[in-house]
């Protein structure tokens, strides 16, 4: 039976016993665990890394939903046959302009936010935010990021 726990010790000691289980043991660990019975073909090493990851996710916490919604996105790719879009790293000194509504938009990427206006903002989701009245994603906003169909 999983026992929840949120001690780290506690989970350290049910991380520990998991190479001592037997694999039937394994197996109604992840039927507990995940809902289902294991794939018929999933071998010992990768059943009891799954289960691991599990324990830790129920003890502290998961991946963020930033990351979750990463992967889903790369999965999309996958499946459709998609090349995977390699994320756009801008370097503190890069200048990115933008027109909107007949009027340049200047923005100087910093090491721990952007430039606009004299004013130093978190990010360029914000300055769009500031520039257009509406919620943007500053990177689609300034040309960083493609607009998924």
């Amino acid at each position: 039976m999983v026992r929840r726990t949120t001690d780290r010790e506690g989970l350290a000691r049910q991380l520990a016993g998991l190479p001592t289980l037997p694999r039937d043991a394994l197996k109604q660990l992840w039927q507990e665990l995940f809902g289902q019975v294991p794939p018929h073909k999933l071998g010992r090493k990768l059943m009891m890394l799954a289960i691991a990851y599990k324990l830790q996710e129920r003890a502290i916490g998961g991946l963020k939903p930033s990351v979750v919604r990463q992967f889903t996105r790369a999965a999309e790719c996958v499946t459709a046959g998609k090349p995977l879009a390699a994320p756009t790293i801008v370097k503190p000194g890069t200048r990115l302009l933008r027109e909107w509504q007949g009027t340049t938009h200047e923005v100087i990427v910093l090491d721990n936010g952007v430039r606009y206006q004299g004013k130093i903002w978190r990010s360029l989701s914000e300055v769009a935010r500031a520039i257009t009245g509406a919620r943007w994603s500053g990177p689609r906003f300034f040309g960083l990021k493609e607009h998924r169909a």
